[in-house]
């Protein structure tokens, strides 16, 4: 790969030039960064292929604005940038309307705004465009828009680039469209990648994918400018505390103590927002963001932390790449990212404008479970595929919706597999919903267990990473996780200098989060709508269910991810079946005498169980017998019981279930008119307790109560 050396004959009005849209871009009068001239030269001078591996907050998307205004002074076409979230195409815009740069974006958060903005394309009145990686699998985008915008385009920006590589910590499918436009592209066409996040492999991966196909240029002729990815403002550390109170009591006790507002990450949507509640209970400023928060907001969120009106968002890593906040003071982990890599990412958030910004790890024991399963659900699976490419090949265009009918996926696989099968030509997305291309496809199962063997050495090292030495640096180890060899021992972390965060817990603090944590009960929202597509698994059923066949809405003790129970609970499920341990039924005990009954039982039903039916039976009855009230039995099965998996998709999960759990006469003579408590060990999709209770309910129990020991989710 080249170097800029040759960069350096650049005629000094181009650099006066350039200087000057700096200035405006940043309202300050400050001179390039080492690297940002070389880039924007060799994008605007050079017509070269570029890829920026540069630490966050160093000015990527400087160079990006002001190669765009200087191409289309020289009568180029409007540049395409490529950025992942809406967050970042917010800033940016902002950024570049300063500069006196005519960009616009396209996402799912304006498409009240697309008409104005394709109008605005059309006249050539646009300087810069962003748009998803998404946006590129939309028919309409892909079909009518996108030729337009390549036969006219001036600059082509990837941003976030690490994402197109199989090897990246990101990898999003959609990126992999990327690589088909870029390879299509007329050399002469500047393009730029860029990230914060890429190790020697993917810079290797995203070059030769950046090369132009030609028989005299290639990977060798992407210039990639990589500058040292130590970041001098932050203090990091880890603070290593056994037990999931003593973690939420140090935040309690200490958020007050860091400056400025910041982030808290946390693995899972429960922690989330457990810990969010908790929070405020003890008086901070704090929300949760999660892939549960509606995206209008997520907006309102990211502006209040950006105005410093939050102390900080609890959040998952929904709160991910695009948002900037210059001054943000601290990021602190709720339990570790899965890659050092990753962690490098979510921390370099903090500390952009700021000299000082802290960043603290405390890593929990439920740490590597949560990465594994992480890790597994996003591969799509031999089965899987041909499964779907069987039922597109035998029908016209079929929605997800309808395609989920007809295979056996969940919904989020199956939509992220279609992704998978569209890059890579065997299906198509139109108008209508999906279709096969008919191009064969074989299943690359060598591919994905490299990218699962992958992803479990960077889990060794995250626990490397916690566990380093006293003489070795946490920010040299980051870097050079991304193959930065530059990055000087920092003198700031708890390694180099010792702890800089206190490690004392007040009593007081302790006895808060375990009652906090003890905190039992999660709402089971009632299912109230059929799924799509029954009629092909043979079922009539739609619409809604009727009124007089509903269950009730239920409880669980906890979540299986919460941070408090959901460990006890996740225990008595993976352990041998065994009646239900003491502690556990007084936690259903607790859970039944906080319910806000409309309508106290009853009577107790318990569901019939293959995995559990001692531990299932035996919470029924002591339920029972602690209420002092009767306990009717167990549904039977009929016709050999369930078909289904709990992981299959609504529709098919529903069709296992259906006409599969019988009433017996002994449980019915105890069901007239009565409020039913259904006792089960698990609910996963809402769907068994659905059709036990429109079995009791029609075998004339008056209202059903789901109960269960967890709630998967």
């Amino acid at each position: 790969m080249t170097t800029p050396d040759d960069l350096d004959a650049t005629g000094s009005d181009f650099r006066t030039e350039a200087r000057r849209g700096l200035i405006a871009l940043t309202g300050q009068e400050v001179e390039f960064r080492p690297g940002q001239f070389e880039a924007i030269s060799a994008l605007v001078e050079h017509r070269r292929r570029v890829l920026m591996v540069q630490r966050t907050g160093w000015g990527k998307s400087a160079v990006y604005f002001l190669s765009a205004a200087l191409l289309r002074r020289r009568g180029s076409g409007v540049s395409l940038i490529v950025s992942p979230l809406l967050a970042l195409m917010r800033d940016q815009i902002l950024a570049a309307t300063r500069a006196g740069v005519r960009a616009q974006a396209l996402n799912s958060a304006n498409a009240y705004e697309w008409d104005e903005v394709l109008t605005t394309l059309r006249n050539d009145q646009l300087d810069v465009l962003l748009i998803s990686p998404e946006r590129l699998a939309n028919p309409r985008f892909r079909d009518e828009v996108l030729p337009h915008i390549l036969e006219h385009l001036g600059m082509l920006v990837i941003d976030e680039a690490h994402c197109i590589s199989d090897w990246g910590h990101d990898f999003r499918p959609d990126y992999r469209r990327i690589g088909s436009i870029v390879h299509a592209l007329d050399p002469d066409i500047p393009v730029l990648a860029t990230t914060a996040t890429a190790n020697s492999r993917v810079v290797e991966d995203v070059a030769q994918q950046l090369a132009p196909e030609s028989e005299s240029l290639g990977a060798e002729d992407v210039l990639v400018l990589r500058g040292s990815l130590g970041r001098e403002s932050l203090r990091l550390g880890v603070l290593t505390l056994a037990q999931p109170e003593q973690r939420v009591a140090w935040l309690a006790e200490h958020l007050g103590s860091l400056a400025g507002s910041g982030i808290i990450y946390a693995l899972t949507i429960s922690q989330a927002e457990n810990l969010a509640h908790h929070l405020r209970a003890q008086g901070f400023e704090v929300a949760a963001y999660t892939g549960r928060t509606d995206p209008e907001e997520r907006q309102d969120l990211e502006k209040s932390l950006k105005d410093n009106r939050v102390k900080a968002l609890v959040a998952t890593s929904a709160l991910g790449m695009g948002f900037d906040k210059p001054d943000l003071g601290f990021v602190i982990h709720l339990g570790a990212p899965s890659s050092p890599v990753s962690y490098y990412q979510q921390v370099g958030r903090a500390g952009r404008a700021v000299a000082n910004a802290d960043v603290l790890l405390l890593p929990g024991s439920e740490d590597v479970r949560i990465w594994e399963h992480f890790a597994q659900a996003s591969m799509p699976t031999q089965e899987g595929a041909a499964a779907v490419l069987a039922a597109l090949g035998t029908a016209d265009p079929l929605s997800a919706a309808r395609l989920e009918a007809l295979v056996e996926i969940r919904r989020g696989p199956l939509e992220l597999l279609l992704k998978v099968l569209e890059v890579d030509g065997a299906v198509q997305r139109v108008s209508r919903g999906w279709v096969s291309t008919g191009r064969s496809w074989e299943y690359d199962a060598q591919r994905y267990a490299n990218i699962l063997r992958l992803r479990r050495e960077e889990q060794r090292a995250m626990l490397d990473y916690e566990h380093l030495a006293a003489d070795q640096c946490r920010m040299v180890f980051l870097a050079r996780a991304l193959d930065d060899h530059q990055t000087q021992p920092c003198g700031r972390c708890d390694t180099c200098s010792g702890p800089w965060y206190p490690t004392s817990l007040a009593e007081s603090s302790l006895e808060q989060a375990r009652a906090s944590i003890d905190r039992v009960g999660v709402e089971i929202a009632a299912r109230r709508q059929w799924p799509t597509g029954l009629g092909s698994l043979g079922l009539s059923l739609k619409g809604k269910i009727p009124e007089a066949e509903r269950a009730e809405e239920g409880r669980a003790v906890a979540r299986l991810s919460d941070v408090g129970w959901g460990p006890l609970v996740r225990e008595a499920l993976q352990a041998e079946d065994l009646p239900v341990p003491d502690q556990l039924l007084q936690a259903a005990v607790r859970v039944l005498a906080e319910w806000q009954w409309q309508r106290r039982p009853d009577v107790v039903v318990s569901l019939p169980s293959r995995r559990h039916p001692i531990l299932v039976r035996s919470l029924a009855e002591r339920i029972a017998e602690i209420g002092r009230l009767p306990y009717a039995g167990e549904l039977a099965w009929a016709d050999g019981g369930p078909r289904s998996s709990p992981e299959s998709n609504s529709a098919f999960r529903l069709a296992g279930l259906m006409d599969h759990f019988a009433v017996s006469e002994v449980v019915a003579a105890k069901l007239g008119a009565a409020a039913v408590l259904l006792v089960d060990d698990e609910i996963v999709s809402r769907w068994t307790m659905t059709v036990a209770a429109r079995e009791l309910r029609r075998a004339g129990a008056d209202v059903v109560f789901p109960m269960a020991l967890g709630l998967r989710g």
